[in-house]
């Protein structure tokens, strides 16, 4: 039997049926799915400095993205809520846009140092301001990260929390940002860039190439009728 409020997904149940792995994962809803964070989760949770997150927008449209800050950063209000600060970025503010449609909101939490294990935290999530987040909670701190003030804070409800084993799960080991890297890389607008139009490549082939007479604009139109000996 399943724990309250945590229910199978029709998919998870079709693909059990199909491939014999419903008694496995009866055995993992009953051990491992929680509807609330576990003391060991919150702890967990509270030393950890990034996470990966999905969100989607009301077409179903996903995307994935990634957070980081201070051990700790995603703040554990209750054992069935969670906050995290969103910061000035880009402006295009993919994922709050996205809850603004659609709550529900997914986070992965990995270990890849210590202990190499992760957490799945699934819920809806609600976005409110800083100036209500410090109004409702005087004791988070005003500056969340160096420099930084939140403009805005995602509220996450939990509707399930459970562990993401441990095997493939690379180890990695913290190293300063100001370590050289290993060759000079372009800004980050321009890591990516988008390829050129095969006509402007043709006419950048043609501005490099040295010009002929036969090619020449200076040369006038072709001769017919004769030939050079």
């Amino acid at each position: 039997m399943t724990p309250p409020d945590v229910t199978p997904s029709r998919g998870e149940r079709l693909l059990q049926s199909h491939l014999g792995t419903g008694e496995r994962a009866d055995a993992f809803y009953d051990r491992q799915v929680h509807a609330h964070l576990t003391s060991a989760m919150r702890e967990f949770i509270g030393r950890q400095s990034m996470v990966f997150l999905s969100t989607a927008d009301s077409r179903g449209h996903c995307d994935a993205t990634f957070r980081a800050g201070p051990p700790g950063f995603v703040m554990v209000l209750d054992d069935g809520t969670l906050a995290y600060p969103e910061y000035r970025g880009n402006g295009v503010l993919a994922s709050a846009g996205n809850i603004t449609e659609n709550p529900h909101i997914g986070l992965l939490f990995m270990d890849f140092t210590h202990d190499h294990i992760g957490l799945h935290v699934n819920g809806a999530a609600r976005l409110v301001t800083d100036q209500d987040m410090q109004t409702t909670h005087p004791w988070i701190p005003a500056d969340t990260a160096p420099g930084r003030r939140p403009v805005l804070w995602t509220l996450i409800t939990i509707h399930e929390a459970y562990v993401h084993c441990s095997k493939h799960i690379p180890h990695l080991e913290p190293a300063p940002r100001t370590l050289k890297l290993a060759r000079p890389r372009p800004k980050d607008a321009d890591y990516f860039p988008e390829p050129a139009p095969a006509s402007l490549a043709c006419d950048a082939r043609q501005d490099r190439e040295p010009s002929s007479p036969a090619h020449s604009r200076s040369a006038g139109p072709p001769l017919t009728g004769s030939r050079e000996h």
